[in-house]
């Protein structure tokens, strides 16, 4: 072949896909599955996007390339820590003055090991162009281009913390995803400041601020000055990017871009920020390769998020914005990916093309509520969407565009175009915190009585065998791996593994006939490689359909119920058990493999190119036929 052309649609789910290809909604999809095939896609145990795109792009189990949640814990203090990316700060300053200069630059490591099947590609002298797949940040030299997606922090060093201004009672506990400052209107004008990143050039470490004014014009209309900037602003409609520099030191400035948007001007002034994301024009991190490409995107379509997590879903679940104003956002950011895709298509010679679009999963994670009458997030999300729009339909509908423009560009006989996802989704109705049940049942145990603080602060390490944090994992307290461990190596471990997943598979959730949790996975079992006894959790609990771990479970946070209804927009979910939540693969050649697999598709694309796969894939190549339909020799048979 020619060319290798992969879209990948986060969270597209083969059954939604089915039924609307069946209801004529998806004309382009169904016409791609006629020309070759459409199959489901075996995802990863834990099917989570950080754990599913770094199989994706190694071709190998999680044991293989460190990644097993977005979240992991530190052995030493047990506090969480993103499991992908670490950053270095450099130990050495000169001081002058207030200020500290450092002597050295802070490092961004990527934990994530292995090789993507792009960079083997590489090295036989292909070019590949990789827009947005997750767990690529900071971006890794390959021959060819990158930018980088999921992980991507904002400005402020976070995964996204938008800012909301309001004249009204502000309370701060309710936004944790957000800096919310109470304003004063006086004469139609209000003053106040947009924060910016702690600064480390000064002793104390304080944030620093870009000061703007609002100017109200009527019940609709502000005037917003910042940073030189003056920008009119409409209400429910989001300004362009605005460019914003914060001043760290004499001589240093970084810059950001962020979108305003007015919610209110009459009665209670109210106006939402969206997290400050690194300008693409001059990042303050390292965001594609090579560094220019970024920059040329930025030149050549406008300011783009550049934000890892760029869909706002904490501002959502927060009531900051509704469910419209959330569309709009995804709605701009989609229009950004498909420019760049678009620009990539035309560019592509020879060689392997890979973009990603998140708005499937963000939007289905959002709107599932929509399509699952009786959720419990039903009777508290405050503001529906306007009319009878579908939102998952209608995101599924511009996807299905996004191919049928790229199967335009893609129609010769030597270019495979391949659409697919990471995992499918299902309903997230309740909760479950593990380390309630885990307390409950006598494996965790606490210093005091009161059990409110997050990140486990209140758990007494003596006295606890096992522990849960972030999205599917159970960590045994091991003696010799975590400081505080108590469980001793060997049989002991590995009698506790399976006590607890045997007692787990039991759980009852009291009126409901369902089992809340089908499977529950010993990582000793199922992981290979040099990395899963120290960094992977012991235990992977495989949820049943609408069932996930509770928000405060996620972050350590232990409550008095192992069972939590979940009543925020954010209802629907992928965290389960991995055969319940299967990924699609659509495809313009058929394709003789009965059970094809996530960690497949690195090795295919090898083996369409001619290179032999690396041992060190798990995947295998699938066997995939001509565009004239007829079965070729694999390079291995060959």
């Amino acid at each position: 072949i020619k060319r290798f052309v992969i879209i990948g649609f986060d969270g597209m789910d083969p059954n939604l896909v089915e039924s609307m290809i069946t209801e004529g909604k998806l004309p382009n999809i169904a016409r791609l599955k006629e020309q070759g095939c459409m199959k489901s896609l075996a995802t990863t145990t834990p099917p989570i996007s950080p754990v599913a795109w770094s199989s994706f792009q190694t071709g190998s189990n999680p044991g293989k390339h460190n990644i097993f949640d977005f979240l992991t814990r530190d052995k030493h203090t047990y506090l969480p820590v993103l499991s992908s990316t670490r950053i270095v700060e450099s130990k050495r300053s000169l001081r002058l003055g207030k200020y500290k200069f450092p002597l050295g630059r802070n490092k961004v490591q990527l934990l994530r090991k292995g090789k993507a099947f792009w960079q083997v590609l590489g090295e036989h002298g292909f070019t590949s162009n990789i827009l947005r797949v997750p767990i690529s940040f900071p971006p890794e030299k390959i021959q060819g281009l990158q930018l980088s997606a999921m992980c991507v922090p904002d400005l402020l060093g976070t995964q996204g913390t938008y800012s909301y201004y309001c004249s009204g009672e502000v309370d701060n506990e309710a936004h944790p995803n957000g800096i919310a400052i109470r304003v004063n209107v006086e004469a139609g004008k209000i003053s106040t400041y947009l924060q910016g990143p702690s600064n480390s050039f000064v002793r104390d470490n304080a944030p620093v601020t870009v000061p703007f004014v609002i100017k109200l014009k009527g019940e609709s209309k502000a005037q917003l000055k910042i940073d030189g900037h003056n920008i009119i602003l409409r209400k429910n409609q989001y300004s362009e990017w605005v460019n914003v520099r914060f001043k760290l030191a004499p001589g240093v400035k970084i810059h950001g871009i962020c979108r305003f948007l007015l919610l209110s001007a009459e009665h209670e002034f109210r106006l939402y920020v969206t997290p400050v994301n690194l300008d693409p024009l001059k990042p303050a991190m390292p965001i594609s390769h090579p560094a220019v490409y970024a920059t040329y995107l930025a030149k050549r379509q406008g300011p783009f998020a550049t934000l890892g997590l760029a869909e706002d879903t904490g501002a959502l679940n927060e009531h900051v914005i509704n469910d419209d104003q959330f569309l709009q956002q995804c709605a701009l950011i989609e229009q950004e990916r498909i420019r760049m895709f678009r620009d990539a298509l035309v560019n592509l010679e020879s060689g392997l093309c890979v973009c990603v679009f998140d708005g499937t999963d963000r939007i289905q994670h959002m709107f599932w509520r929509q399509i699952d009458k009786d959720h419990p997030a039903n009777n508290n999300v405050p503001v529906k969407l306007k009319g009878d729009r579908e939102a998952i339909q209608d995101v599924y509908g511009r996807m299905d565009e996004v191919v049928g423009e790229a199967m335009k560009r893609c129609d010769d006989d030597r270019t495979v175009l391949m659409v697919m996802s990471d995992h499918g989704f299902a309903p997230f109705r309740y909760g479950i915190d593990l380390n309630r049940w885990l307390a409950d049942n006598g494996y965790l145990a606490f210093k005091k009585k009161t059990t409110d603080s997050k990140y486990l602060r209140d758990v007494d390490w003596s006295r606890t065998r096992a522990y849960a944090l972030g999205l599917a994992g159970i960590f045994v307290n091991l003696l010799g791996r975590e400081k505080l461990g108590i469980v001793c190596q060997g049989s002991e471990a590995d009698e506790l593994r399976r006590e607890i997943a045997e007692k787990l598979c039991e759980l009852k959730h009291s009126g409901h006939q369902e089992q809340p949790i089908v499977a529950v996975h010993d990582s000793h079992k199922i992981y290979s490689g040099p990395y899963y006894k120290d960094n992977a959790p012991d235990l992977i609990v495989g949820y049943n359909r609408g069932y996930r771990v509770s928000w405060d479970a996620a972050i350590g946070r232990i409550t008095n119920h192992v069972f939590s209804d979940n009543t925020k927009a954010w209802s629907g979910d992928h965290c389960i058990e991995p055969s319940l939540v299967p990924g699609v693969m659509i495809c313009n050649r058929a394709i003789d493999t009965d059970k094809p697999s996530l960690q497949d598709i690195g090795p295919t694309v090898l083996d369409m190119f001619g290179v032999a796969v690396p041992k060190f894939m798990d995947g295998a190549p699938m066997l995939m036929h001509n565009a004239d339909g007829k079965l070729p020799y694999t390079t291995a048979e060959n």
